[in-house]
């Protein structure tokens, strides 16, 4: 038997994503948004309203990161998305994250997030939706495994579950993609 619980928007898991950008006067920002994802191979999709500093960062600078939440900085990402840079100013000493600016975008990179894409700004969406263009993803050598890549279990990602609205940590491999569902076969 299964439970109907209507329309809500509930898409799990849900990525914490950090979005980091610089304003007019080059001072670092940064914002939680759980609502974003992929748009196609090299582009990512951020529901931001235009009231968010994040935004008009974007719009100013047509550049931002997008930095994802991990278990060693759970605090800070919530942080980040608790309170405006438009009237916290010291919003990123409070949350602990140290910027370095990007070689590639005008947009931060935080030291203390392992993992980034970072993105050129392509176009707003008829709905207001930030476009971005991944010119570059770069990866803390702490998360990378024997073979150079990334590894899961050393950068333990946290996803949103919007329910209960828990931070749960990502890692556990159950199966290969492209290669398990070839039993069925």
């Amino acid at each position: 038997m299964r439970k109907d619980f209507g329309s809500n928007p509930w898409f799990y898991p849900l990525p914490v994503l950090i979005v980091g950008t610089y304003d007019a006067q080059g001072r670092p920002d940064a914002m939680n948004a759980a609502w974003g994802g992929l748009y196609d191979a090299n582009l990512v999709e951020l529901c931001l309203s235009s009231g968010h500093k994040t935004y008009k960062n974007i719009q100013e600078k047509k550049a931002f990161t997008v930095s994802f939440g991990d278990a060693a900085n759970v605090a800070a990402c919530d942080y980040v998305g608790l309170v405006s840079g438009n009237n916290t100013p010291d919003k990123m000493e409070k949350a602990g994250l140290t910027a370095e600016k990007s070689a590639v975008v005008d947009a931060p990179l935080f030291q203390e997030l392992p993992l980034t894409l970072e993105c050129r700004f392509v176009r707003t969406t008829e709905e207001g939706n930030v476009i971005g263009e991944i010119v570059n993803i770069s990866a803390d050598e702490r998360i990378l495994g024997a073979d150079g890549n990334i590894s899961m279990e050393k950068f333990r990602p946290i996803a949103f579950e919007p329910v209960h609205n828990g931070y749960h940590v990502l890692g556990e491999k159950v199966g290969d993609a492209f290669k398990s569902g070839n039993a069925l076969k």
